[in-house]
């Protein structure tokens, strides 16, 4: 019988077991930056944090084209990637955008090429969820199964949890990310400007720090004056540069 087809009872997976999984998800995401890194800290995560699930995989699109995929097993990335076709389980999830699966593949009619692989791999039962991320990226996380009909209506139930938490932490991820990137686009510019990267060379030369940490220590001593950044350096410049008495 196929998942999405299961009647609406809850399992005792566990309320525990996906409390749990939120909570680590959540801790293990906070503070990330990179968009690559939280979906393979995701996919781990959920793996190992799911009893009956054996893998678990990531599949991104972004303004509906691939955009990336993460696998607990570098082996079944291929079941995630697009670039292979786009008749999957996650593919249909993203397109009705609701839980798709099966809980025995062997019985499976759908995605013929994909699970043609899947069951090569050892793959024999799934279940994928649509993740919303943000306006540009969309997904799907992918719980995989080795047995047939060990995934059951507890996990569906997690599933749902699991996208809806998963789609919260990684767009605070990419809105990290974007933030960052604005940051370090900012950095170069104040550095390209004449007397702030002097100011910037005079403290590295002085501390031996890089130029990311120097123009901290210039953007922390503006702070605590409040005055300009542009002034402080300034300052900085003309002390260095004024003439030693003898």
């Amino acid at each position: 019988m196929n998942l999405d087809a299961s009647p609406p009872f809850v399992e005792t997976l566990g309320v525990l077991e996906t409390a749990a999984l939120l909570r680590e998800l959540t801790a293990g995401l906070l503070a990330m930056e990179d968009f690559d890194e939280a979906l393979a800290a995701l996919v781990r995560i959920t793996r190992d944090a799911l009893v009956g699930v054996s893998w678990c995989g990531f599949t991104a699109l972004r303004a509906g084209e691939p955009a990336g995929v993460a696998a607990s097993d570098s082996r079944f990335s291929g079941l995630d990637d697009l670039r292979y076709g786009a008749d999957t389980p996650a593919m249909d999830a993203i397109r009705r955008r609701e839980m798709v699966g099966a809980e025995d593949l062997d019985a499976e009619r759908r995605w013929p090429d994909w699970t043609a692989r899947a069951r090569e791999l050892g793959v024999h039962g799934v279940i994928s969820a649509p993740v919303d991320i943000d306006e540009q990226v969309i997904g799907a996380v992918n719980l995989y199964a080795g047995e047939s009909d060990a995934l059951t209506t507890g996990h569906q139930l997690t599933a749902m949890l699991l996208a809806e938490h998963a789609g919260l932490l990684l767009a605070a991820v990419r809105d990290r990310q974007r933030r960052a990137a604005q940051a370090g686009e900012q950095d170069a510019a104040l550095l390209g400007d004449g007397v702030i990267g002097q100011a910037v060379g005079v403290i590295m030369t002085q501390r031996g720090c890089p130029a990311e940490d120097a123009l901290e220590v210039l953007r922390s001593a503006a702070e605590s004056l409040s005055i300009p950044l542009r002034e402080v350096a300034e300052r900085l410049v003309s002390t260095v540069s004024r003439p030693r008495d003898n």
